[in-house]
């Protein structure tokens, strides 16, 4: 592969990990709006069934209860999320460095690699202490998983412009 295409194939997945990044910051801070509408949602499709069954819909609400109440006695706690949102679109804007200058930025995605690896004992030890369900911490391991994948190509890519350049 040319270096050219290297770089172009690094700066699409570099792309999309920024774009989950910030989808991922932005949706933190509406987590009540995005709740209610989630559970609405569930209540008034041929999802209830499923929905119910799995589950889901049972842990959501509970999760909208917590949250609603939460945001009703002591609002200011949501100034956590705002941070943990704040937090996504900074990283993001880290990872500009490697999608301008890939080989001199490496150690971004090197950063971004142990991240996606540290969110697997979090969620698998800090979920359990919590009470955050199984399944759900599983989901929560998945965006590790699948944000090391395209930062794991970026790298094997660069590693190789490394040694054309």
């Amino acid at each position: 592969m040319t270096q050219s295409k290297d770089i172009r194939r690094i700066r699409i997945w570099i792309g999309i990990f920024i774009v989950g990044l910030i989808l991922s910051g932005v949706t933190a801070f509406p987590l009540q709006t995005e709740l209610d509408w989630l559970v609405a949602l569930l209540h008034s499709s041929s999802l209830e069934a499923i929905a119910s069954s799995t589950h889901l819909l049972p842990w959501v609400e509970r999760v909208q209860e917590g949250l609603t109440e939460t945001n009703r006695l002591y609002p200011f706690l949501a100034y956590g999320t705002d941070w943990l949102a704040f937090a996504h679109l900074v990283i993001a804007i880290a990872f500009v460095g490697p999608y301008m200058d890939p080989v001199r930025n490496k150690w971004v995605i090197t950063f971004g690699l142990i991240a996606c690896a540290g969110i697997l004992p979090l969620a698998l030890i800090a979920g359990p202490v919590r009470g955050i369900p199984l399944g759900w911490r599983l989901i929560d391991c998945s965006f590790g998983v699948f944000g090391a994948i395209p930062l794991w190509m970026c790298r094997q890519m660069i590693v190789r412009l490394e040694g054309v350049v």
